[in-house]
């Protein structure tokens, strides 16, 4: 797999699909890693597009080549991809975002919309205007949140990263949904050494018990005090997902004045594009249309 190295990270990264096509960056979320993508994949590239599929920080191949903090807001993720992006010449861009990578996609919209052309978002809700305390019902689905708030919360996770992410796999989605060697597999992922220091900024920082990264706090701020985009998007997510059930999104739709739809799957967890991957990626393609070449800059 190749990588590409900024100024603080080798990103590794899969480039799929013709160099001349529409591009789509294809990020994942947590505890997850690119694999998710694999059988949404084909139908996309067939059709014409040009897929970046890229390793986030403290995830599985991508790793730090400097000493800066081990961060993992979304806006710091954001930066990342963009410099992948310039790296690679790519001026515009759709992006597609599971859980994490939903509100990568959400802060890219923001921090860049004159080459973000649109977006589609998987089983997490916008961030847009802020976050805002959940109710109790919820809060009882993210106490891995608050656990991670904890100094013990992060002891426990340090010493069983695996079992950690594990855990959600098994909540989040119907029974039976994975087999152990797709677990097992996925898993490697979290073995990258900084896996656990981004994750626990990921969630403290959401709930102000952490600073978002310096480089990033402009765009966390641009979030927060962005109220809606205009830009054409689709949000996909189970009627049975064990952590953002479809009451979390049922506001969604007002976050969104451009073309929008909320398409809810029938039996389907957390991991749509895991567990539907050919009715996902249909989807996708509603959004995303045939291929035509795009310039690069």
């Amino acid at each position: 797999m190749p990588t590409f190295t900024t100024k603080d990270l080798a990103i590794a990264y899969e480039d799929d699909g013709p160099r001349d096509g529409r591009v789509v960056l294809l990020l994942h979320g947590w505890p997850d890693d690119a694999t998710t993508w694999d059988g949404v994949r084909p139908a996309l590239r067939d059709a014409g597009l040009r897929l970046i599929v890229p390793t986030l920080r403290g995830f599985g191949a991508t790793r730090f080549v400097s000493d800066a903090p081990r961060t993992g807001n979304s806006g710091v993720h954001a930066l990342d991809m963009i410099a992948l992006l310039d790296g690679l010449g790519v001026a515009q861009f759709a992006v597609v975002g599971h859980d994490w990578g939903s509100n990568i996609a959400e802060a890219l919209a923001v921090g860049w919309p004159d080459r973000v052309e649109r977006i589609a978002m998987l089983s997490t809700p916008p961030r847009l205007g802020g976050m805002k305390t959940p109710p109790f019902w919820h809060a009882q689905r993210q106490w891995y949140h608050w656990f991670m708030a904890t100094k013990r919360g992060a002891e426990a996770v340090r010493a069983d990263p695996k079992g950690f992410a594990h855990v959600h796999w098994v909540n989040w989605s119907p029974e039976g949904w994975f087999d152990d060697a797709t677990f097992d597999a996925v898993a490697k992922s979290f073995e990258n050494p900084d896996w656990v220091d981004v994750t626990l900024h990921s969630y403290r920082s959401r709930w102000d018990e952490a600073e978002p990264d310096p480089n990033s706090a402009w765009l966390e701020a641009r979030v927060k005090a962005t109220q809606t985009l205009s830009l054409p998007t689709i949000y996909i997510h189970g009627d049975v997902d064990g952590v953002n059930p479809p009451a979390t999104a049922d506001a969604v739709a007002e976050k969104f004045t451009g073309p929008f739809e909320r398409i809810m799957i029938e039996g389907v967890g957390h991991f749509p594009q895991r567990e539907r991957p050919a009715e996902v990626a249909r989807l996708l393609m509603s959004l995303l249309g045939a291929a035509t070449p795009r310039a690069t800059s």
